[in-house]
């Protein structure tokens, strides 16, 4: 059987590209965020950012972050957890246009890679994850899927970045929704 298996080269390189694509997709998410506010950064495990986002129980590094930025953290819990609707499918064929570019460079000075190198690739990648199993993104699910090891964001931003993917979902989304309804409305007569 082994022998079977080695003769078929292509079944080899199948099974190891799958198992590269399997292994890297599930390695690679954010495990931490830097959260900034002003001069203010803070380096939190994303388990804690998703433990207050569910509960609204601040671990002492958020609390003391909030409390230094005088924000309101049932605002932030608001901001992380309040779901975009939007398809997979949209989310994808809208990112990966020029108005989609546009879109990540925005959302992407609020959450970015560290480096910022690849960036607009990066959270392509991650609102198109977010959006993938319930046709819904959020920006906890965003920051979660993130495909680097860590995350900054600009915290006094966040509510600014989720208000973009709103606007993103309700002016582009609705207006495609609109012309899919006409298309199938329309019929095209068989030569």
């Amino acid at each position: 059987m082994n022998l079977l298996f080695l003769k078929r080269p292509w079944t080899l390189f199948l099974a190891a590209t799958a198992g590269i694509v399997f292994y890297s997709s599930a390695a690679v998410a954010a495990e931490k965020v830097v959260l900034k506010y002003s001069a203010i950064r803070v380096t939190l495990p994303v388990s804690e950012l998703e433990i207050f986002a569910q509960t609204g129980k601040m671990s002492p590094g958020l609390e003391m972050l909030l409390s230094q930025a005088k924000k309101d953290p049932e605002a932030i819990r608001r901001s992380l957890t309040r779901p975009v609707k939007v398809s997979q499918r949209f989310v994808n064929e809208t990112l990966n246009s020029k108005l989609g570019e546009i879109i990540l460079d925005e959302v992407g000075q609020v959450i970015r890679t560290p480096s910022v190198q690849a960036n607009r690739e990066a959270l392509r990648e991650a609102l198109v994850l977010s959006a993938t199993n319930d046709n819904e993104i959020t920006l906890l699910e965003a920051m979660k899927n993130y495909p680097a090891a860590e995350v900054d964001v600009e915290g006094d931003r966040l509510v600014e970045a989720y208000g973009k993917l709103v606007a993103l979902s309700e002016q582009f989304g609705g207006v495609a929704e609109r012309l899919q309804d006409i298309l199938n409305k329309i019929r095209v007569p068989r030569l």
